[in-house]
C-alpha cells in the first residue's frame, strides 16, 4: 500500500500547507524536520523545507509539474533559493493580483487547467512556466480547479460532482484516467488533503480506509513497493 496518512500543524488538511511534484515536497519549516523528511521519504521526493511569502499555506500559493513550478509574487529570496537549490526545473514568481496558485491551476507534466476567470496573458505565462498546453474550464463548476482535484502522471482523482463534460476535458488534458472521491472523511476539495505523485500519495489523517482505497486505484499507486 502506498497511500499513508498524515497531518501538518495539527491539520488533516496537508494539501493546504505543502505540494509535491514527481521531483520535490514543500513542506513548513513549522514541521519538524523529521516528520517532514518523512513525508518526503513516502513521495520519494526531495525536501524542500520552507515557507513561502512568509506564510505556511504552501499549497495554496504554489503549483508545478516536472517542468517548472508557479510561485506567488510575494516568495522570499531566501525561499526562492531553497526552493530553487533542490527543483532542477524552471522556476516562475508570478506578477499578478492573484496570489493563491495552487488553488487556481491543476497539473501534471502532460497538461493544465487553469482558473476560466484567468486573463489570456497569464494562462499563456502558465502554460509556459509549465512547459504545457494549458486548458481554462471548471470541475464541478467550481473555478478554483487546484483545489478540488489531484492530478499526477497517473491519474486524477476529483471532486464527486465532477461533470461528465469535464470528466472529458479532464482525460485529454492530463492524459490519464480520471476518477472522483473524497478525503478526510468526506471532504469533496481533494487538493486541500491529498499530496501525491507517481510514486505515492498521502492523505489527510482523517481520511478513511474505503477512502484511501479509491485513492490509492485511482492514482494508481496501490502496488507501490514501500
Amino acid at each position: 500500500m502506498a497511500v499513508y496518512l498524515a497531518s501538518i500543524i495539527g491539520s488533516a488538511s496537508i494539501g493546504v500547507y505543502s505540494f509535491a511534484t514527481e521531483n520535490i515536497v514543500v513542506i513548513p519549516q513549522m514541521v519538524p524536520k523529521s516528520k517532514a523528511q518523512e513525508i518526503a521519504d513516502w513521495l520519494k521526493a526531495k525536501l524542500v523545507h520552507t515557507s513561502i511569502g512568509g506564510s505556511l499555506l504552501n499549497g495554496s500559493l504554489a503549483t508545478g509539474n516536472s517542468n517548472g513550478l508557479i510561485l506567488s509574487p510575494f516568495v522570499r529570496e531566501e525561499e526562492l533559493a531553497a526552493i530553487k537549490a533542490q527543483y532542477p526545473g524552471n522556476v516562475t514568481v508570478m506578477q499578478t493580483r492573484r496570489t493563491a496558485f495552487g488553488n487556481l491551476v491543476l497539473c501534471n507534466d502532460h497538461g493544465a487547467l487553469v482558473d476560466p476567470r484567468f486573463k489570456e496573458p497569464i494562462v499563456k505565462q502558465i502554460s509556459e512556466a509549465l512547459g504545457v498546453e494549458c486548458v481554462q474550464g471548471e470541475i464541478a463548476g467550481l473555478p478554483y480547479v487546484g483545489s478540488v482535484a489531484v492530478a499526477t502522471n497517473k491519474g486524477v482523482l476529483a471532486h464527486p460532482m465532477l461533470k461528465p463534460e469535464e470528466k472529458k476535458v479532464l482525460e485529454s488534458v492530463f492524459k490519464v484516467p480520471v476518477d472522483v472521491g473524497t478525503i478526510n472523511c468526506g471532504i469533496p476539495y481533494i487538493g486541500t488533503g491529498l499530496l501525491a505523485n507517481s510514486h505515492a500519495a498521502v492523505a489527510g489523517s482523517l481520511t478513511t480506509g474505503p477512502e484511501m482505497f479509491i485513492i490509492g486505484n485511482a492514482l494508481d499507486v496501490v502496488q507501490e513497493d514501500e
